[in-house]
């Protein structure tokens, strides 16, 4: 996984572009014809690095996917855009972890690597998920849809329900953060999901208040963790044990 990236991109110039720094990064570029295929790379551990050009439709969709995953699932994310919009503009709303733009330099992408990398370590001792044991509603037009929450962070959601939940924009929905009485809403983007009725969302809209609830939450929720490390030590030859997707 350390040594691949997988590579979305029609664009022959720009391929070739990451081909010759990638391998004297000591990195391999797998080319990959869609989207669906560079998540599975991804998915599997086969690759460490998603590169996406933004020029292809379901760009954003791919790296908002990506960007939901836990270590050591999560690839380094890095956006391809031109100069231009609505390219740029996506990229920046993506969540990927480094903007490259075209024509590309190899310093530009070297440095990205670099760069991206000590943001990514940075951004997980800051902001990392959390498990969150609760019901989660959602609001279709059928109905409401309850699911139980998987985990949690700043950024968006994993639940269980039992039926899949359909790939929708801004859906709404509620929940009672664990151990408080205090509702959390908002609107969230269903950016995976699979039939067995797991899905992932990325927050696509949360009031000012609830966004600062949920920060505090998750702020003492890390406190009590840091707590039971010091607790309980961990076996130097344990082992991560990662649950496979549907």
């Amino acid at each position: 996984m350390r040594g691949s990236a997988a590579v979305w991109s029609q664009d022959v110039p720009t391929r070739q572009g990451l081909k010759t720094v990638l391998e004297d990064l000591g990195i391999q570029p797998v080319t990959c014809h869609s989207g669906q295929e560079a998540m599975e790379l991804v998915m599997a551990r086969r690759c460490s690095t998603l590169i996406v050009d933004f020029d292809l439709p379901g760009a954003g969709e791919v790296v908002k996917m990506a960007a939901l995953l836990e270590p050591p699932q999560k690839p380094l994310l890095l956006a391809v855009a031109s100069r231009a919009w609505p390219g740029t503009g996506q990229a920046f709303q993506s969540g990927a972890d480094r903007i490259l733009y075209k024509p590309l330099d190899p310093t530009q992408i070297k440095d990205a690597f670099e760069i991206s990398r000590k943001l990514r370590a940075k951004n997980r001792r800051k902001a990392p998920r959390h498990e969150m044991k609760t019901v989660v509603y959602f609001e279709l037009e059928t109905g409401t849809l309850p699911a139980i929450g998987i985990d949690i962070s700043e950024h968006g959601l994993a639940v269980q329900a039992t039926e899949p939940v359909p790939m929708l924009s801004n859906l709404a929905f509620r929940c009672v953060l664990p151990g408080t009485d205090h509702e959390l809403h908002g609107h969230a983007d269903v950016v995976w999901a699979s039939d067995q009725g797991r899905a992932g969302l990325f927050f696509s809209r949360l009031a000012p208040s609830a966004r600062k609830l949920l920060k505090q939450w998750l702020g003492k929720r890390g406190a009590s963790r840091k707590d039971a490390a010091r607790a309980v030590a961990v076996p130097q030859d344990a082992s991560a044990c990662l649950v496979a997707s549907e």
